[in-house]
């Protein structure tokens, strides 16, 4: 009965979530309802899903608009009228392009025109599938109009867009955000009409069964009972990715099996046992059964494609637990070595393929995802998956102020949270009201792209969508990855990282720097495993640049567990994850690892299950084991366990069911409760962030290479961490780190530097693109000079050679970027400003006689290191001199890092140059920080803040500090607990 439903994916317009409408609906009555968003379909699927549940018949459709204008709102009759009704939509939208006045011919669709609309362009024919709708404010004007003689083609449209008038205030202030304007300047016919709130069916049909009436009550029910879709979800579901690879499912096999064999001799060799082939074939068999054949040739064909293109990548997710996998390339981690846990990868209970999170350099991702949908979405079978973005508190309150006309200064207080409630006026506390309002409701935003997901289909993608065509250029769907795993698609993650591109970049910078180097396979991660030199950066925490291991709390974790091995850093790398420390198991696994006698303290069963992590919950695996051996549940029910845990599918019917078969199984073993409820709090505190051992080891083997290449070539591997990116610090902490190893590292130079930073033997010249406002067109303008003819020998050579704007030469004056002149850089400056403002910008030509410059003489120019620093900071964002040369008095001795063992439980007074902090909340909701700093040598100082220091105290600031408090050691790691932290004076420019 109703026709024209919206959902909060009506973006920016509606404001119910989809299981609420069908809710809503059940409540006034109704038994059927279509779900016709505008311009959209994110929640069609998920309608279609819960319907069953509030008893709805679903109808989906589109709701098409120009603008606001609604075109013609179009049902889908069946699964080929969605489809179809997805394709049209998906083309004017990757168009940009208006929808025409009069919908075009679609089979196995319904287009209804509102009646005011035809009424007003006076249209008189109609296809067979088209409708004019009426609402209740039409009916007075219907009788007394010509298009009342189309008796059979009149049904009920009246439009559901809010719940309540709050609803509708909220579908108001949507409306201004999209239009960008203030709340009064929204004109009317730029928003729904209050009135399109749901009224009772009762309500409805009494307005329609007036006389003369009653006909079209009659066309809505007989066009509904026209309409059926039907999609299987859940365990129920469709297998819907790819079904065959090459020629036919025969076909596949025998390609996976010889691909396999093929990887049994390349991996391992004479080495093959019994062990390795039952794995082998337990896997083929069940990967068979399955039908997930094609999802690993896809996986393998990506990979293939990226070694022939010679890029590196690390296959990883629970999909690394397979030695299918690792005989296929895919990944990189033997199974058999590792003991991984083959349930968690796949069962006959998991209906999902095993994921694989494969990463590759951010500079290679785009043309491995051009490869894929060239390969695999020629016939639209390919798209990438959409998140969805809400409105955060945050940026709500941003949003909101504009359309109330806030000044900034006060919505920057409100965004913050710095204001006092009772004291907001009207207009701010509206502003709070809705934000919170938005944010409760989850309330959509706009539509965003997954990480790294694409789905590949055997069906074409819009059987279940409608795509968008974001700047990226790949159809990308409107759902997320939560509705594609409901309807039985899965992904595949193609994601980008920089670790990769550190690799690969180091070494084409040891092929240039160190040409004689000795060979080395980067990948005889075997090797590295053994090697007493990188295992003893891990033991040192010396892991500044490496893969996963360098932030402050993996440099805790190190020293505290003393990892010096493999398997420590495979543990270590789950362990660090957020669930494991909110659980307090963190704390619990490393007295457990430094104190054998305390794993006694374990639950026997627990201990049994996972004795390498001493009875505790370390990684996925963990929670399947936990739940199926220990609580008795079975494996499908242990990974709906796994996979709610993550937030997305908690408090859905499935979830709860098994969370009550947990307790229930677990009384009946005769548990004891209170041992059961704490394992179950274990379970939900981590299992959301927790990874799979074979996810972690992909990890270690990606740290280890890294590791490799800092312990031999730690110059050229810290260039190349400059160039891309550096890590989970800001680039001055890579210099300072250079500098460490050895390096000189030197200011741009326009006859050494590159856009990006080079080196030459051990001199370090940072890349001419990190110089703040340097434009990429003048820095190819000096390369392409210095390589046509060779280096500037003056500053009129450089001017000769290079058209450049006085503004640009500045940049490169000031950072000393010319000191191969010998002249000092204000004596340069007064001479470039003399001949570039006599001289005007113009093409460079080559001279065959240099044109005398008129040289005038200067006053000599006072400058100083002070001045230097001061420029680079400015140009850079970071002096290149030690930080301690810019405090504004001389600093008195104090204790160093290296000597804290000797003050345990003391007070202290450090000097420290900040480099990063960490802000996190106590148990209490009370803010404290974490600390890193710099002392005078160069070491790592780590401070804790804790909220009666943190409310006297702001050291956000980049600066030196001075930094009192006791000495505190836990697990053989010093910290300092502060008491006391003042930011030291900085020296100024002289004048």
């Amino acid at each position: 009965m109703l026709l024209n439903c919206h959902s909060y994916f009506s973006l920016r317009y509606g404001t119910i979530p989809e299981e609420e409408l069908l809710s809503l609906g059940r409540e006034n009555g109704y038994g059927c309802m279509a779900l016709t968003d505008i311009n959209n379909t994110s929640g069609c699927l998920n309608f279609i899903r819960l319907a069953s549940k509030y008893d709805m018949k679903p109808v989906v459709g589109i709701d098409f608009r120009n603008g606001i204008a609604q075109q013609y709102v179009g049902l889908a009759k069946n699964n080929a009228g969605f489809q179809a009704l997805n394709t049209f939509l998906s083309q004017h939208l990757n168009a940009k392009t208006d929808f025409p006045a009069n919908a075009p011919w679609l089979e196995n669709t319904v287009f209804i025109y509102p009646f005011e609309r035809v009424r007003q362009e006076r249209k008189e024919l109609f296809l067979p599938n088209e409708y004019i709708g009426v609402s209740v404010k039409d009916l007075s004007r219907l009788q007394f109009s010509p298009l009342f003689k189309h008796k059979d083609k009149l049904v009920i449209q009246q439009p559901v867009s809010f719940r309540h008038k709050k609803d509708f205030n909220a579908h108001r202030l949507l409306r201004a955000i999209d239009r960008n304007t203030m709340l009064s300047k929204l004109y009317a016919d730029e928003t729904a009409e209050e009135a399109a709130q749901m009224m009772p069916k009762k309500v409805l049909t009494y307005h329609f069964n007036q006389k003369d009436f009653d006909r079209i009550i009659y066309n809505t029910e007989k066009l509904i009972d026209e309409c059926s879709i039907h999609f299987r979800f859940g365990d129920d579901r469709e297998h819907q990715n790819l079904q065959v690879f090459g020629e036919s499912k025969q076909d596949d096999y025998q390609r996976i099996f010889q691909l396999g064999c093929d990887g049994l001799r390349h991996r391992y060799g004479s080495n093959v046992n019994d062990v390795i082939l039952d794995r082998f074939n337990m896997e083929l068999e069940l990967i068979e059964k399955q039908n997930f054949i094609p999802f690993f040739l896809v996986n393998h064909s990506i990979t293939s494609y990226a070694r022939q293109k010679g890029y590196y990548y690390v296959g990883r997710g629970s999909g690394a637990n397979s030695i299918i996998a690792y005989l296929l390339n895919i990944t990189n981690v033997d199974p058999i070595e590792l003991d991984l846990y083959f349930e968690r990868f796949m069962n006959l209970y998991r209906k999902n393929p095993p994921d694989f999170d494969i990463d590759f350099s951010w500079r290679d991702r785009e043309d491995v995802t051009q490869y894929i949908f060239d390969t695999f979405g020629k016939k639209g079978q390919a798209a990438l998956l959409a998140t969805y973005s809400t409105f955060q508190h945050s940026a709500a309150v941003r949003e909101l102020g504009k359309v109330f006309g806030l000044p900034a200064y006060e919505i920057e207080a409100l965004s913050n949270g710095k204001y006092d409630p009772k004291k907001l006026d009207q207009y701010a506390g509206l502003v709070i009201r809705y934000a919170n309002y938005f944010q409760k409701n989850n309330q959509p935003n706009h539509l965003s792209i997954h990480a790294g997901g694409i789905l590949i289909s055997e069906r074409p993608i819009h059987h279940f969508s409608a795509t968008d065509l974001p700047p990226k250029g790949f159809p990308t769907t409107q759902f997320d990855m939560v509705i594609a795993e409901d309807v039985g698609l899965n992904k595949y993650d193609i994601l980008g990282q920089r670790g990769l591109a550190k690799i690969k970049e180091t070494l084409e910078v040891i092929r240039y720097n160190r040409p004689d180097a000795p060979e080395f396979d980067i990948d005889d991660v075997k090797k590295f495993k053994k090697d007493p030199n990188i295992n003893n950066l891990i033991r040192q925490a010396q892991c500044i640049g490496c893969f996963y291991v360098e932030s402050p709390a993996m440099r805790m974790l190190l020293k505290k567990l003393e990892v010096d091995n493999y398997l420590g850093l495979v543990a270590a790398s789950s362990i660090i994850r957020p669930g494991v420390a909110k659980s307090g198991m963190m704390r619990e696994y490393i007295l457990r690892h430094r104190n054998p006698e305390r794993r006694g303290e374990a639950h026997p069963r627990l201990l049994e299950l996972m004795e390498d992590t001493y009875g505790i919950m370390v990684y996925q695996e963990d929670v399947i084991k936990v739940a199926h051996y220990f609580a008795g549940l079975d494996l499908g029910e242990a990974d709906v366990i796994r996979r709610g845990m993550s937030g997305k599918f908690r408090g859905r019917d499935e979830f709860e069911r098994v969370k009550k078969k947990y307790f229930t199984n677990c009384r009946e073993k005769g548990y004891d409760e209170t041992m059961t409820q704490e394992i179950w709090n274990q379970i939900a505190s981590f299992a959301g962030y927790a990874f799979a051992k074979g996810h972690s080891a992909s990890y270690a083997v990606e740290s280890y290479q890294t590791l490799f290449l800092k312990a031999y070539f730690p110059l050229e591997f810290m260039v190349a961490v400059l160039n891309n990116g550096g890590g989970f610090y800001g680039q001055e902490l890579y210099i300072h780190e250079a500098r460490m190893l050895g390096g000189n590292v030197l200011p741009p130079c326009v006859n050494h530097s590159l856009a990006q930073t080079v080196i030459e033997g051990k001199d370090i010249y940072i890349g001419m693109q990190f110089l703040n406002e340097m434009e990429e067109k003048t820095i190819d303008r000096i390369i392409q000079a210095r390589q046509t003819d060779g280096p500037f020998t003056s500053l009129n050579d450089f001017l000769d050679r290079v058209v450049i704007s006085i503004e640009q030469l500045t940049i490169l004056i000031r950072i000393d970027a010319l000191r191969f002149t010998g002249i000092d850089k204000k004596t340069l400056l007064w001479k470039a400003h003399f001949r570039l403002s006599t001289t005007p910008v113009k093409v460079t030509q080559r001279q065959l006689f240099e044109s005398e410059i008129k040289d005038y003489e200067l006053p000599v120019f006072h400058s100083s290191p002070i001045d230097d620093a001061y420029d680079q900071i400015e140009l850079l964002g970071y002096p290149l001199c030690s930080p301690f040369d810019l405090v504004k008095y001389p600093l008195p001795p104090s204790v160093m890092s290296k000597d804290l063992h000797k003050y345990v439980n003391q007070e202290i007074v450090q000097y420290g140059y900040l480099v990063a902090v960490k802000n996190t909340r106590t148990a209490r909701g009370e803010t404290m920080h974490f600390g890193t700093f710099l002392d005078q040598e160069g070491q790592f100082i780590d401070t804790v803040h804790f909220p009666s220091v943190k409310v006297k105290s702001n050291f956000s600031v980049k600066g030196v500090y001075k930094i009192r408090g006791i000495v505190s050691e836990e697990f053989g790691f010093l910290s300092v607990d502060v008491t006391e932290i003042t930011r030291m004076d900085s020296a100024t420019r002289e004048k």
